[in-house]
């Protein structure tokens, strides 16, 4: 490639195509860019032409991007790794893995930065892989559900199916064929809860279908999950947390058939039971019905033989009874008989000793009552004179005290009284027959009355 015609430092600038065309070259001059092995999640995976596109993005422990790349396999190119990669793995690659790709580094004018893929290793993905089945069910089972579905009752025949499935995918018509058509023309009742079952939709469609049989769990027998592709088709949708934790939950027990020999995802780990295909499925519900049948028969025969028996050993139990009930008739009777004597000889006995004891009884509980009574009369008498001993001390108690209040009450009315006062000196006067208390009562002229200790002395009021 011929340089550009202006340095970098060229005062005048440079044009776009030339800015990246050095871009580059930059990048084709570092060893380090190319046939580089880079670790990164697939997004936007779309095959066009024979090309494979995709985006390369790289996520924090938040689950942020922190970087993003475009990326392409070149139709020469993609399908052999195309067919490596599904021979090692049993997937597509698809939107969501984690893979380690090697490739260089490329910047065109137009399309900008791209990572051009030239190979893939498929023992990262399935590494990568296991690690979130793991990581899956070890959660599972800190949440103490992983064995939930498990423990759920499935009936001796399940006839009741509610099917999850795709309408009109091949496992799903295979599941249908063989379960209808079987040979013994049992009936089974089945419905279709459609989802889609690849890609990234799977885990939130097959819960959707889960809810809705969750609504009318009380129509079914059992949840059937199935799809069909074998090891063509993606079941990363399979490997889920949030859609094993809804099977584990599910309240009917759950039966998966997704159509994959080899490997086993997190949902059979975890559902009621694992079979390989849709058609596994069908035959397993089938050969539920047939054991069911079997055993029915079987505890039939069962059931017959042993009523025959017991009816004959019974009629030979009652011919026998019928035999011995005249002599143990006899031999009661007679035995009541002599019992009865027996009893009618001690009924005398026993009545006169029963009357004696009761006497006897009336006696002691008649000197008791005597002893009893003349008790109390004494502790009564007793009482009363201690009641007349009281009586008296109180009277003369409060006759006491109301002579000394007596006595109280004359000192204080001597100290009061009149005669009392005007003995210290003091005089009271008069007006009109009204003791006078200011002497604005006594203006000139005013005859008043005044009493001392000795006698009463009238006058007037001059000044």
């Amino acid at each position: 490639m011929s340089e550009p015609a202006y340095p970098l430092n060229a005062p005048t600038g440079l044009t776009l195509s030339q800015y990246a065309a050095w871009i580059g070259e930059a990048m084709r001059r570092v060893p380090e860019l190319w046939n580089a092995w880079v670790i990164a999640e697939l997004s936007d995976v779309r095959v066009n032409g024979g090309h494979c596109y995709m985006e390369l993005v790289e996520k924090n422990a938040a689950g942020q991007t922190v970087a993003k790349m475009r990326a392409t396999i070149w139709a020469s190119t993609f399908y052999p790794l195309r067919k490596k990669f599904l021979a090692a793995t049993g997937r597509e690659v698809a939107t969501g893995m984690k893979v380690l790709l090697r490739g260089s580094a490329s910047h065109h004018p137009l399309y900008g930065l791209s990572f051009n893929i030239v190979d893939i290793d498929p023992s990262f993905t399935l590494g990568d892989i296991e690690r979130l089945r793991r990581e899956i069910l070890q959660r599972l089972t800190r949440e103490g559900i992983i064995d939930n579905n498990k423990k759920q009752h499935l009936p001796l025949a399940p006839q009741r199916v509610a099917v999850i499935s795709a309408p009109g995918a091949a496992g799903y018509g295979d599941f249908m064929n063989h379960l209808l058509g079987n040979s013994e023309k049992y009936v089974f009742y089945t419905h279709l809860f459609q989802a889609v079952m690849q890609g990234d939709r799977t885990s939130s469609s097959v819960r959707a279908a889960l809810e809705m049989v969750e609504q009318t769990i009380d129509l079914w027998d059992c949840v059937v999950i199935i799809r069909g592709g074998g090891a063509t088709t993606d079941l990363n949708g399979f490997d889920d947390y949030e859609l094993a934790k809804a099977v584990a939950l599910c309240s009917l027990p759950v039966i998966v058939g997704i159509g994959h020999e080899r490997d086993r995802t997190v949902l059979d780990e975890i559902a009621h039971t694992r079979m390989k295909t849709p058609t596994a499925v069908a035959g397993f519900l089938v050969d539920s019905l047939r054991e069911a049948e079997t055993r029915a028969a079987s505890l039939t025969d069962f059931i017959a033989r042993y009523s025959t028996d017991r009816i004959k050993g019974e009629t030979q139990r009652l011919a026998n009874l019928e035999a011995t009930v005249p002599a143990l008739a006899s031999a009661r009777i007679a035995a009541a008989s002599s019992l009865l004597d027996r009893e009618l000889t001690r009924i005398p006995v026993l009545v006169s000793s029963r009357l004696e004891r009761a006497s006897s009884r009336l006696d002691r509980i008649s000197d008791l009552l005597r002893q009893v009574s003349s008790n109390r009369t004494v502790r009564a008498a007793d009482r009363l004179i201690q009641l007349e001993n009281l009586f008296s001390m109180a009277a003369v108690n409060v006759l006491n005290r109301a002579s000394e209040r007596v006595r109280s009450l004359e000192s204080l009315v001597n100290v009061l009284s009149p005669s009392n006062t005007l003995s210290r000196g003091y005089s009271i006067t008069r007006v009109g027959g009204k003791a006078v208390t200011d002497v604005g009562q006594l203006p000139p002229g005013t005859r008043f009355t005044t009493t001392l200790l000795n006698g009463t002395v009238e006058a007037e009021v001059k000044q």
